[in-house]
C-alpha cells in the first residue's frame, strides 16, 4: 500500500501538546514570552495558547507528575465529529485499540474525541471541539466538576492526562 493512502484521511486543523506544569501562573508568564502571545483561555489549573505560527493548540495542565515528566497527552484538532470517527476508524483497521470520549466536557470546552495509547504508554487524541471556553464551573478533569475536584484528584488526573480514559471503551460503530 503507498504512503499516501495510508495518510489522515482528514485534513487536520493542527496539532495539540498538553504538558503537565508546576505552577500555572508562573508557566502563563513564560510560555507568554516564549510564543509572543497571551493564553485564550485561563482557568484554575489550565491555560490554553492558540498558537498560530507554528499552527499548535498547547496546553497547561497544573499537577503532579509522578514521575512522568512535563509531557501530559498530544493530539491532532480536526474539523468534525466525522473527521474523528473517520481517524478511530482507521486507527482500528489497522490494529490499534481506539477509545471514544464523546460529548465530553474537557480542557473548558464540549469535545468529541478518540484516544490510543502508544507502546510507552503516550497518550494520542483526535478531537473536535464542539462548543469553546465553558466556564469555570463546567465540568473538565474527565467530567469532574471544577469546584468538586479535590488536589488528591487532580493530581492524580494531571498524572493520567486530561480526560484520557485509562480502559478501553466499546467503540460505537
Amino acid at each position: 500500500m503507498a504512503a499516501e493512502e495510508k495518510a489522515l484521511p482528514i485534513q487536520a486543523l493542527k496539532a495539540h501538546v498538553a504538558i503537565n506544569v508546576n505552577s500555572v501562573t508562573e508557566s502563563i508568564e513564560f510560555y507568554s514570552k516564549f510564543w509572543g502571545i497571551e493564553p485564550s483561555k485561563v482557568r484554575p489549573g489550565y491555560a490554553k495558547f492558540d498558537v498560530q505560527n507554528p499552527a499548535l493548540n498547547f496546553t497547561l495542565n497544573e499537577g503532579s507528575f509522578n514521575g512522568r515528566g512535563a509531557l501530559s497527552h498530544m493530539g491532532i484538532q480536526v474539523a468534525s465529529t466525522e473527521d474523528v470517527v473517520a481517524v478511530r476508524e482507521r486507527w482500528h483497521a489497522e490494529g490499534l485499540l481506539p477509545r471514544d470520549e464523546m460529548q465530553t466536557s474537557c480542557c473548558y470546552a464540549l469535545q468529541d474525541k478518540a484516544w490510543v495509547r502508544d507502546p510507552d504508554g503516550n497518550e494520542w487524541e483526535v478531537f473536535v471541539v464542539l462548543q469553546d471556553n465553558l466556564p469555570a464551573t463546567a465540568a473538565c478533569e474527565c467530567g469532574v466538576p471544577v469546584e468538586e475536584t479535590s488536589k488528591a484528584v487532580s493530581a492524580d488526573l494531571a498524572a493520567n492526562s486530561c480526560c484520557a480514559p485509562s480502559a478501553p471503551v466499546a467503540i460505537a460503530r
